[in-house]
C-alpha cells in the first residue's frame, strides 16, 4: 500500500493566543515563515477533516473527476431540470437548480453538504441552516431560512468574496476563493449567526501563491438569516499570502449561550483545532461579548492529562493531549460552557506501540486483536471560555475501518465500507461527538458518538469483529470481519453524566457496554449523528441508518430520527423516504463531514441527500457536447446513475420507548 502524505496549509495566525502555539494577539499578522513545513506530520494526516483535505489535495494539483470521460451509450438524455423537488415530506432546503458541470469537474459547481440547523429560542418557527455549498463553483458558505418551521426554505448568500485585509499585510481587502464548514445559531434577540472557514488555494491551481485561511462569523439582525453583516468579522486569520505552507486550522464550530438570565448570555463560542508546524494538533476556543463583533484572544481547551498517555512521538508545548479533532461547544441552562473532542492519545498508530492498559481509569480488559481505541473528552467552563477545567474522559470509541485496505478506494480516510464484495461506500467518514445539555437539569449531559467496537461486535462468537491496529502507510484502523454481514457495524454510542461534567457513565466502562441510540437493530451501520434537547427535557439523535432494505450490503443510506428521556432505551423512526445512494460526486470521496439536528419545538433534522440525479450536458463519443446541447443523466462506477449533494430536512415529533 502506498503511503499517503498531504501537504500542509501555510499559515502565520493573527487574533492573538499562547505564543507556544505559533499564535499572537492583536493588531496585524505577521508574514508566513521563509522555512515552511513541506507536510503535515502522519498523525496529523489522520486527523484533518474532509473538507480542509480536499482543499489541500487541491492545492496539490488533484482535480476531483467523478465521472470522467462517460461513453456515449453512457449518457441518457434527460427532460429533468435539476430544479428542487420534495420527497414526499422530505423538504428540500437548498432551493438552486442544477448546473450541469463539466464531467471532470462533478461536485463542483453542484454540491451541497455539512449540514448545520437553528431555531430562534424565541420563534422556533423561524430557523436557518447552512452547507458547503458549491453553486459558485468552489465551495461557499451558504445560508437557508425558513419562516414556517421548514415547511419552506429560501436561499441567502452570504458576501464572503472579501473581509477587511488588515491582518493581510494591511491591505485594504483580502479575497477569498472558497470557504465551508458552516455551523448557524441564534441569540436571545432574535439575531442568527454563521460561522464560515475561509481559504485561498495557492499557486497549485492558480497564479496566486496565497493560502491564507481564517474562521469569520456573519450576523443576520433583523431578516432571521435572509441577509447578513458585511463584511463578516474575525474569530482568528491567518496570513500566508506569499504561500508558504507550515499549520492549517481546522474543524471550526460555534454555539451561542441563549439561556435568559444566564452569567453569560448571548455570549458566542467558537471551537477549532490548530495542526501546528510541530506535529501537534490541539483545541482552542475563542468567545464574543458584543454580538459578534469581536472575539476574544484564543483559549486553550485540551490542556494536559493522565488520560492523554501516549504522546505518539510528537512534542507537548501545550500538554500532553497532543492529538485532537472534531470540537463541539455547547453550553448548559446555568451558564456552563463546555467542549467536546476526539482525542488519539491512548493507542499507538503500529502494533505494538501505546497504553496497553487502557488508561488509568478503564476498569475492562483489553480486547483480543490490537488495540486502536481512541478517546472522547471533555473540558468545562465557567467563566464564559476564559479558562478550562483538565480534560474528563467521556468514552473510549473506536474509529470507522481504514478505505483503501477494504475498499480499494480513497487512501489516507476511514470510510463506512458495505458488506461483501462490492466496493460502493467509500465516501469519506469518520466517528465525531456531538453533546448537550438538558435545558431542565444542569447537571444532566448527554454525549453521543459512534464506535465500531460496541455492544454488537461479538468479539467472542464465531462471527466476529476484532480490532486489528492501524495502517501502517495510512494509519487508519483495521479490523478483521468489517466485510462480513453480521461481525462489524458502526453504532451510535451515548454517554451520560449527572453531575455536571465531573463524571460520564463511559468514563469508567467498557464501551461495549454503552447503550446504542439505535432501537432494533445489531447489524448495521450507523453514523454521522447529531444530537439536540427539546425544551423538554427528550434527547433527540439523528443519524445515516443502514438497517433499512439491502442498505447494508448496497452501500446506500437512510436517516433515522431516535429519542430518549433515561439515556438508555430509544425509540426509533425512519425519517428518509427512501434509501439514498452512494455519492457519486467528487470521484465518489466527499460527502461532507457531519449533519445537522435542531430541536427547539419538534426535531428537525438536516442532512446531505444523494437521491436526486446529477446532470451533465449531453457528448457524443469523443466527449464533443452534441448540437443543440440537451441535459443528460449518466452512470457512475460506484452506482447505476451519477448523483447529486442536496439539503433535505423534516419537521416530526420525537420517538420515545
Amino acid at each position: 500500500m502506498r503511503r499517503f502524505l498531504f501537504p500542509a496549509l501555510a499559515v502565520a495566525i493573527a487574533g492573538g493566543a499562547a505564543a507556544q502555539a505559533g499564535l499572537v494577539s492583536g493588531g496585524s499578522a505577521p508574514s508566513a515563515q521563509a522555512a515552511p513545513l513541506s507536510a503535515l506530520t502522519p498523525v496529523q494526516q489522520r486527523l484533518v477533516s474532509g473538507f480542509a483535505r480536499g482543499a489541500i489535495e487541491r492545492r496539490a494539483g488533484l482535480a476531483p473527476n467523478a465521472l470522467g470521460k462517460q461513453p456515449a451509450q453512457a449518457l441518457q438524455k434527460s427532460a429533468q431540470t435539476g430544479c428542487p423537488v420534495d420527497r414526499g415530506a422530505n423538504v428540500r432546503v437548498n432551493q438552486n437548480c442544477l448546473n450541469l458541470t463539466d464531467p471532470d469537474l462533478q461536485g463542483r459547481g453542484q454540491a451541497q453538504n455539512e449540514t448545520a440547523i437553528a431555531q430562534d429560542p424565541n420563534a422556533p418557527r423561524r430557523v436557518v441552516a447552512s452547507s458547503n455549498d458549491y453553486r459558485r463553483g468552489d465551495g461557499n458558505c451558504y445560508s437557508y431560512y425558513s419562516g414556517d418551521g421548514g415547511r419552506s426554505w429560501q436561499d441567502s448568500t452570504p458576501p464572503m468574496g472579501f473581509t477587511r485585509g488588515t491582518s493581510f499585510g494591511g491591505a485594504a481587502r483580502q479575497y477569498w476563493q472558497a470557504g465551508g464548514d458552516t455551523s448557524v445559531a441564534w441569540d436571545t434577540k432574535g439575531n442568527a449567526y454563521l460561522s464560515c472557514q475561509m481559504f485561498m488555494r495557492g499557486a497549485a491551481v492558480s497564479n496566486n501563491p496565497d493560502q491564507s485561511s481564517a474562521f469569520y462569523v456573519f450576523r443576520s439582525t433583523g431578516s432571521g438569516g435572509a441577509s447578513w453583516n458585511f463584511p463578516a468579522r474575525p474569530v482568528v486569520e491567518l496570513n500566508d499570502v506569499v504561500g508558504a505552507g507550515n499549520a492549517l486550522l481546522d474543524k471550526q464550530y460555534m454555539t451561542i449561550d441563549a439561556q435568559r438570565g444566564s452569567p453569560f448570555q448571548d455570549r458566542i463560542y467558537v471551537t477549532w483545532t490548530l495542526f501546528a508546524p510541530d506535529g501537534t494538533a490541539y483545541i482552542y476556543e475563542a468567545y464574543s461579548r458584543d454580538y459578534g463583533e469581536s472575539f476574544s484572544a484564543p483559549k486553550l481547551v485540551s490542556t494536559t492529562s493522565a488520560l492523554c498517555s501516549n504522546p505518539l512521538g510528537g512534542p507537548t508545548p501545550q500538554g500532553t493531549c497532543n492529538a485532537n479533532q472534531f470540537s463541539q461547544p455547547f453550553t448548559g441552562p446555568d451558564g456552563a460552557l463546555y467542549v467536546v473532542w476526539d482525542n488519539y492519545n491512548v493507542t499507538g498508530v503500529r502494533p505494538g506501540e501505546g497504553d496497553d492498559e487502557g488508561g488509568a481509569d478503564r476498569s475492562a480488559a483489553p480486547p483480543t486483536g490490537i488495540d486502536n481505541r481512541a478517546q472522547v473528552l471533555l473540558a468545562k467552563s465557567t467563566d464564559g471560555g476564559n479558562t478550562f477545567s483538565a480534560p474528563v474522559k467521556v468514552a473510549d470509541y473506536y474509529d470507522l475501518p481504514d478505505c483503501e485496505t477494504y475498499q480499494g478506494q480513497d487512501p489516507g480516510v476511514a470510510c463506512v465500507p458495505e458488506k461483501g464484495e462490492t466496493a460502493n461506500s467509500y465516501f469519506r467518514a469518520t466517528n465525531y461527538p456531538s453533546a448537550a445539555a438538558n435545558p431542565r437539569d444542569p447537571r444532566e449531559i448527554d454525549v453521543t458518538f459512534g464506535s465500531y467496537i460496541n455492544r454488537h461486535s461479538n468479539e467472542r462468537l464465531r462471527n466476529p469483529c476484532v480490532p486489528q491496529g492501524y495502517n501502517p502507510d495510512t494509519f487508519q484502523p483495521l479490523y478483521t470481519g468489517v466485510k462480513t454481514a453480521g461481525a462489524c457495524n458502526n453504532d451510535i454510542l451515548i454517554s451520560r453524566s449527572t453531575d455536571g461534567g465531573r463524571t460520564f457513565s463511559g468514563g469508567s466502562s467498557d464501551v461495549r457496554e454503552l447503550p446504542a441510540a439505535r432501537d432494533g437493530d445489531s447489524q448495521a451501520d450507523q453514523f454521522w449523528q447529531w444530537a439536540a434537547f427539546d425544551p423538554r427535557g427528550r434527547l433527540a439523535v439523528s443519524f445515516y441508518d443502514r438497517a433499512y432494505g439491502s442498505d447494508e450490503q448496497t452501500g446506500f443510506s437512510d436517516v433515522s430520527l431516535s429519542g430518549t428521556q433515561d439515556g438508555s432505551s430509544f425509540g426509533t423512526t425512519r425519517v428518509t423516504t427512501s434509501s439514498m445512494p452512494p455519492a457519486t460526486q467528487f470521484e465518489g470521496a466527499f460527502f461532507g463531514d457531519y449533519s445537522g439536528l435542531s430541536a427547539g419545538d419538534v426535531a428537525h433534522p438536516a442532512w446531505m441527500d444523494t437521491r436526486d440525479p446529477d446532470l451533465l450536458v449531453c457528448r457524443d463519443s469523443a466527449g464533443n457536447v452534441t448540437q443543440p446541447p440537451s441535459a443528460c443523466t449518466a452512470g457512475a462506477p460506484n452506482a447505476a446513475q451519477a448523483n447529486d449533494q442536496n439539503v433535505y430536512s423534516e419537521s416530526l415529533g420525537i420517538p420515545l420507548k
